[in-house]
């Protein structure tokens, strides 16, 4: 096992920055997800952990070593790839041992014994003699991941090995490689776009964004204290809702015009300053039309039932949110409003996207669960 340090990392494409000063460290041991959309640098970052990229500055560094002039077989790594890279003309037992016989490091007996251990923790051991064309997706997945596991590396660095799988075999895979990792306690980076992977897997998730680290933590911490509004907006299906906002002269905000009464949440900016006010679709609560004043006038247009929850779809305040229902929810038919509890609004800054907290008295920071915010007094909107 290992750990990896990078500091002030860039990589440069002609003029085009696609990672722009990444501080990042990964423990002995430790899962580490970096999540992120397509183009963000999340891959050239792994690739330059790997040696598979040249970075333009900075330093990359394993156990202390700095490693930006040594070689990709000499840094401890082994890679799982999204395409498999699977040798079509080999057998799964020759594919797995392939990097033994070519390093000579070990006898024959020595890597047949290996292989054979890596293809029962895998499940592969009635596959060993097929080709990569006679497995399914998922099998050939498990065969790149004993290719790597059966040189026992420091370092395992996953490149979204799961986006060319089914969601019945993602769901496999995902709890496959969280045993293994369990059991072999081995440093893993694993780059994704898909934030269930992050939050299933990873005892740290990275998000990026255009070559920038924008938070870093563990699941829960990046999911319920979102440091930006890409982070709030990346996590979450259906994705958090943002309601325009402006801001009076007593640090308190107006939606749509109207006051809204949080009268324990205050934010110390200047007036007229614009913010985003956001909830997550499960802090909802549906209430009647008929409440008193501290609800928010909704209009729904869509249900999508999932069969476990309902994301019912409609407007409020003039701009488009979701709202997440248990499944034996009835709809009203007539009019009605919502509510969200005070515990559950985040608030980012509308020119920046950075999250502001407001000045309040003995308001929880940490989002209730859905069950919690039924029982906490609704402070919502008028």
């Amino acid at each position: 096992m290992a750990s990896i340090d990078l500091r002030g990392v860039h990589k440069l494409y002609g003029k085009t920055q696609a990672v722009r000063g990444v501080d990042l460290s990964v423990e002995d041991g430790e899962f580490v997800v970096i999540l992120g959309p397509s183009g963000c640098g999340k891959s050239t970052l792994l690739r330059m952990i790997a040696g598979l990229e040249d970075i333009s500055s900075g330093e990359i560094a394993i156990d202390g070593q700095i490693v930006n002039d040594i070689e990709p077989a000499r840094r401890g790594c082994a890679m799982v790839f999204q395409n498999y890279a699977l040798y079509p003309h080999m057998t799964v037992e020759q594919n797995i041992g392939y990097a033994l016989k070519v390093a000579g490091v070990v006898s024959r007996q020595e890597r047949a014994l290996r292989v054979g251990r890596i293809a029962a923790t895998l499940g592969l051991e009635d596959l060993l003699k097929r080709k990569p064309s006679q497995l399914s997706g998922g099998q050939r997945q498990r065969v790149a991941m004993g290719r790597a596991m059966v040189r026992s590396p420091g370092i395992f660095l996953f490149d979204e090995p799961l986006s060319n799988l089914d969601a019945k075999l993602r769901i496999q895979m995902r709890l496959e490689i969280k045993r293994l990792h369990r059991e072999l306690r081995t440093t893993s980076v694993f780059v994704t776009h898909d934030q269930v992977e992050a939050m299933t897997l990873a005892d740290k998730i990275i998000v990026m964004n255009e070559g920038l680290i924008e938070q870093s933590g563990t699941p829960s911490e990046v999911f319920r204290r979102p440091q930006s509004r890409f982070v709030a907006n990346f996590l979450g299906s259906p994705p958090m809702n943002f309601l325009p906002a402006v801001l009076d002269g007593n640090g308190r905000v107006r939606l749509a015009g109207d006051l809204v009464p949080w009268p324990r949440l205050v934010w110390d900016l200047p007036e007229g300053t614009r913010l985003n006010i956001a909830f997550r679709p499960a802090a909802c609560q549906i209430v009647p039309d008929s409440a008193p004043s501290g609800v928010l006038p909704f209009s729904a247009e869509m249900v999508e039932d999932l069969g476990t929850e309902l994301h019912l779809h409609g407007t409020s305040a003039g701009t488009s949110i979701a709202i997440t229902l248990p499944a034996a929810t009835e709809i009203p038919t007539g009019r009605f409003g919502i509510a969200v509890p005070g515990q559950a609004v985040h608030a980012f800054l509308a020119q920046d996207g950075r999250r502001v907290e407001p000045r309040q008295a003995g308001i929880k920071s940490s989002e209730p669960s859905g069950a919690e915010a039924c029982r906490e007094k609704s402070l919502s909107f008028i």
